[in-house]
């Protein structure tokens, strides 16, 4: 069996589909034992992993990002001949043309441009569209991250249920050996970009209810769409680190009180499995995936409500014996989140589209 998948975000600046794509791909690959995975475009190698920038150097991803430009001239075949001998085309939303003579498949992140658009650049939420009228209506199978996900897109996009197979994302392994990393004070942290959609506005008005003098509230990620009020405001009233590298995150997540992360909708959401199996109480919103994922390892709160974001938080820091139970549940709900069990499941995916 040979599958080709669209790798480009590898290429581009951006967040969580980046990390699924490529922890999933290498693992993909540990695990095929005879059957090929090729990555668009020609992405035999990834790098390091860097959301900033591409996981390649500059004329190796300029020549890649133009081969991508071609290939999205209208009514150009050209993915036909660069999936010659694929039994499947694995689609992202930055091809245009997908190939015509291969199985379609695709991986449903999440449903925010329907659910949310207000979260959205316009632009985004055309292309997330036309993704699912081409790709999504048409593919002989998809991959959910999860199954709030996967049922969101069964009630909007009249997908048939049996197309859509939930499977789990991964959580790297160093997170669950991470070490502390120190800093002066004890702290609270939020990792993730900052954008609307992670409510982050709000996080600050629990924090300052809450008024726990003794902690910081440390915020990492980078800048966001319509992110400058915010980050300001952020700075004024946090500990802003901004992007953090991967390398660097084990680290700082595991050194944390507790890790709070109150986003309106996530498809999956890397950033609480890696604090749960950094063994870091988490407070998460009780809304989209969330509750699903921590399954009853988290402090749950509306994230609408300053007041329950805060009260969450200080019950975790008022009480040691809750924050140590939620380390040991969160430690086991993060076991069941491992690469190398979606890149199988995965595999099993491909074959059932396949029929091999």
């Amino acid at each position: 069996m040979r599958i080709t998948i669209d790798a480009t975000s590898a290429l581009l600046r951006s967040a969580g589909v980046k990390s699924y794509t490529y922890h999933w791909i290498r693992h993909l690959r540990r695990a095929a034992r005879g059957d090929e995975i090729r990555a668009f475009p020609y992405l035999n190698d990834f790098g390091a992993l860097d959301h900033e920038s591409s996981t390649l150097g500059l004329w190796q991803t300029c020549a890649r990002i133009a081969l991508l430009h071609a290939v999205n001239l209208p009514g150009n075949p050209a993915m036909d001949w660069i999936c010659s001998g694929s039994d499947v085309f694995h689609a992202s939303n930055q091809v245009h043309n997908a190939p015509r003579r291969v199985k379609l498949t695709a991986t449903l992140h999440d449903l925010t441009c329907w659910l949310m658009p207000q979260f959205h650049t316009e632009a985004n939420v055309r292309a997330d569209r036309n993704f699912a009228e081409k790709i999504w209506k048409r593919a002989a199978g998809l991959i959910a991250v999860s199954e709030n996900t996967r049922q969101d897109a069964i009630r909007l996009l009249g997908i048939a249920p049996e197309k859509i197979h939930t499977i789990y994302s991964g959580v790297p392994e160093e997170y669950f050996s991470a070490r502390p990393a120190r800093r002066g004070r004890p702290y609270v942290l939020y990792v993730g970009t900052i954008e609307p959609r992670k409510n982050l506005d709000t996080l600050l008005d629990a924090w300052q209810q809450l008024n726990a003098g003794d902690f910081d509230l440390v915020i990492a990620g980078a800048a966001g769409w319509r992110s400058e009020k915010t980050a300001a405001r952020i700075r004024k009233e946090a500990v802003y680190l901004g992007y953090v590298p991967e390398g660097d995150l084990p680290g700082l997540v595991a050194g944390a009180e507790v890790f709070v992360y109150p986003s309106f909708y996530e498809g999956f959401g890397f950033p609480i499995v890696q604090a749960m199996a950094a063994g870091v109480p988490v407070v998460t919103s009780n809304s989209s995936c969330l509750p699903e994922i921590t399954g009853g390892a988290a402090e749950l709160a509306d994230p609408k409500s300053p007041s329950e974001i805060a009260a969450a938080i200080r019950r975790l820091l008022e009480s040691e014996s809750r924050r140590l139970d939620l380390r040991e549940k969160g430690r086991e709900r993060a076991r069941q989140y491992r690469w190398e069990t979606c890149a199988e499941k995965s595999l099993a995916f491909f074959r059932s589209v396949v029929g091999s």
